[in-house]
């Protein structure tokens, strides 16, 4: 035991633990950063390098005269490098087209291997495919990195239309959409006469009106921009009214349900007066009806005076 008084012993400083130093944050790595990052990589490495050569394929064709048969294969500098880049088309999403094939789409779009979707000109290939007449509408849209999306409204071809001895094709409004090339529109109704495109929805009312001889209507001819005349299959021609012309062809589906009138020796059918019509007889038939008629005259008695 300590004697009293003698001095006491400070106790033994105690050792504290070195306080670790805050660490610095690193700044995030901006975006010029992250791409020099990107390019530093070995795919990025190899695409310059192909971009390198193709650019340097590019120069030699000038120097050497053959640029304009380059770009003819191979597509405009531009193009090529942004192919090699990776934003090459790879698929075209065509929607909304029914009468028009994609083929023929692409084609009047002017879209192929040649080309790349950053530098394709969507504003030209609109107008490209706005010049095909089956066209209303259209719109395109680029999905990157290698998507393209063209959307299609197409005109309603509506009847063929005979003029001057062509025959177009026209939408709904009578809008000549394109001349007929083909028989996709055949069974189209056919109108023929000046106008007769834009009374479309008079013939329409009459074919209607038709029922069952609508399938016995060849045509339609639009007479002195007033009436129309319908022309059947057979040849017959049956003369409509200028007013309720719809009216007289309910008057024609009656009279063949009753008499057949249309499976007659006649050349024509005339039902422009109401309540009233007038058939013209083929020459055979004129002629058998005139010697009938002849064959059932009474004859006239006579004697000698």
């Amino acid at each position: 035991m300590a004697p009293f008084g003698a001095a006491l012993k400070a106790p033994a400083a105690v050792r504290r633990a070195p306080t670790a130093k805050p660490r610095a944050r690193r700044p995030r790595p901006g975006a010029r950063h992250r791409l020099l990052a990107r390019l530093s990589g070995s795919g990025a490495t190899f695409v310059f390098v192909a971009a390198l050569f193709a650019a340097t394929g590019v120069y030699g064709a000038v120097r050497g005269g053959h640029y304009q048969t380059m770009i003819e294969a191979y597509g405009e500098p531009a193009d090529i490098m942004a192919r090699a880049l990776g934003f090459r088309i790879k698929a075209v999403t065509i929607a909304g087209q029914n009468e028009l094939t994609e083929a023929e789409i692409l084609a009047a779009a002017g879209v192929g291997e040649r080309n790349s979707l950053p530098f394709l000109d969507v504003a030209k290939v609109r107008e490209r495919l706005r010049a095909i007449p089956l066209v209303k509408e259209v719109s395109v849209a680029k999905l990157y990195p290698n998507r393209l999306l063209i959307e299609i409204e197409e005109r309603q071809p509506a009847a063929l239309w005979q003029k001057d001895g062509t025959v177009h094709i026209v939408a709904t409004d009578g809008m000549t959409i394109d001349d007929l090339r083909d028989q996709r529109f055949a069974n189209l109704p056919l109108v023929v006469g000046d106008d007769a495109n834009m009374k479309l929805d008079d013939y329409r009312a009459i074919l209607e009106a038709a029922g069952s001889l609508r399938e016995r209507i060849r045509a339609g001819v639009f007479v002195s921009g007033r009436r129309w005349n319908l022309k059947m299959n057979d040849g017959v021609d049956v003369l409509l009214p200028e007013t309720a012309p719809a009216a007289a062809v309910e008057t024609l589906v009656r009279l063949q349900r009753e008499s057949r009138v249309l499976d007659k020796a006649v050349l024509s059918i005339d039902l422009r007066q109401p309540g009233r019509m007038t058939a013209r007889l083929t020459e055979e038939a004129s002629a058998e009806r005139v010697a009938a008629a002849a064959a059932h005259k009474p004859k006239s008695k006579g004697g000698q005076i």
